[in-house]
């Protein structure tokens, strides 16, 4: 996979802050996120430049939705504080199906499996 900041200018944020609240969140909250695997996987195929641009386009709007601060349901409240992101990339995933490959599952499984896996960028 190659990296890239197109997609991410499209929600108004440069792909190294995006990156950082990013993995900050994830690294907070990743053992409550039952869905930790599938938003990695959307994380990678985001930022491959070989993902195409609409795609890139709605899965870096997810995941932006996903480190705003201001949220529609507060991420702080027990068991319905991430309902709202789980829908959010639901959509998204149903939305541009196909183009998470097995490479980006692979990859983030891989990240999920690491003893330290979200102490730094992905």
């Amino acid at each position: 996979m190659v990296f890239g900041d197109t997609a991410s200018h499209a929600v108004g944020q440069d792909e190294p802050t995006l990156q950082r609240r990013f993995w900050s969140k994830l690294g907070r909250y990743a053992a409550v996120i039952p869905f930790a695997e599938d938003l990695l996987a959307a994380y990678y195929c985001a930022f491959d430049r070989e993902t195409p641009h609409r795609v890139r386009a709605v899965l870096v709007g997810t995941l932006a939705y996903f480190v705003m601060p201001a949220d529609t349901v507060p991420d702080i409240l027990p068991v319905l504080g991430f309902t709202d992101d789980a829908a959010v990339l639901a959509g998204a995933i149903k939305f541009i199906a196909g183009h998470i490959k097995p490479l980006h599952r692979e990859a983030a499984r891989a990240k999920l499996e690491d003893p330290h896996p979200l102490t730094g960028a992905g």
